[in-house]
């Protein structure tokens, strides 16, 4: 039986299939040269938790109990709909130590069933670009983009150290200065990747990304998965962890469905947001 779940804004409540719900929204279309579309996606907790990390060791891990299948086919969606992926280099620490999946093809997984052909039926190439933000460059680079033929670039700031760029441009990478500090900056990135022709780009970079993209107003969506359950622990991460936002926080709901079968019966809300430029003001 096809998994299904409730749409419950806009319109009036009403089931739908979750295969294809998100590649429905044809983000591959949605950029242009003046404006590429950036999206992200986050999977929370009710108590915005969206990974616990260790006090002891600094590390971090995503908790048992937030994805659910239903939640992976959403997001092998989302991917499957980009020119590029932003990763960054504290992922591929945590791919290299076996902590974290590799997510960075499209078609790989079971649940990707169809994903790839979608890929080459709209004009896609076989796999995304991938771009690495790092402020440290200190990250070791997967065989699977080389394997799979991607293409990768590494974005750094000016004040980055000078002997990782050259590491990695001897290594045969083009490294985007996107930054006047050593941090990447959105602006400054999207400037770069714009010149480059990437159009749909899917931030799979984390808070950091997440904010410096909506302090410099280049986030054209949000997409958010709730899990219906509390998770406490006094050391996590949420979804943002810089100063306040003000303005450039401000988000209006675009679509919400519900799926009350996924994790153990609780279930989860899927929900997307776009920035509220013209909304009033609070």
């Amino acid at each position: 039986m096809t998994a299904r779940m409730l749409r419950l804004f806009p319109g009036q409540p009403e089931e739908v299939a979750v295969a294809g719900a998100y590649l429905s929204h044809r983000l591959h279309e949605l950029g242009s040269e003046a404006s590429p579309f950036v999206y992200a996606s986050f999977v929370s907790s009710l108590d915005g938790r969206i990974a616990l990390r260790d006090p002891a060791t600094g590390e971090s891990r995503l908790p048992a109990g937030l994805v659910s299948d239903t939640d992976f086919r959403l997001f092998l969606e989302l991917q499957a709909q980009a020119d590029c992926l932003i990763t960054h280099g504290g992922y591929l620490r945590d791919l290299a130590a076996g902590r974290l999946d590799d997510v960075l093809q499209v078609g790989m997984q079971k649940a990707a069933n169809g994903l790839a052909r979608w890929r080459a039926d709209n004009g896609l190439p076989p796999q995304p670009v991938v771009v690495v933000a790092s402020a440290s460059l200190e990250f070791p680079m997967p065989d699977s983009l080389a394997r799979h033929g991607q293409r990768v670039f590494i974005a750094t700031g000016a004040a980055a150290p000078p002997e990782r760029v050259a590491h990695w441009r001897a290594a045969g990478y083009e490294v985007l200065i996107a930054g006047a500090g050593q941090s990447v900056e959105g602006a400054a990135l999207l400037r770069e990747l714009d010149m480059r022709g990437l159009r749909s780009l899917y931030l799979l970079a984390g808070p950091r990304m997440l904010d410096t993209m909506l302090r410099d107003g280049r986030l054209s969506r949000l997409y958010l998965t709730t899990a219906h359950r509390l998770l406490g622990g006094e050391s996590f991460h949420s979804m943002l962890a810089g100063s306040e936002l003000g303005k450039a926080g401000r988000l209006r709901l675009g679509a919400l469905h519900y799926d009350s079968g996924t994790l153990d019966g609780t279930g989860q809300f899927f929900a997307h947001f776009e920035p509220w430029a013209h909304g009033p003001e609070l």
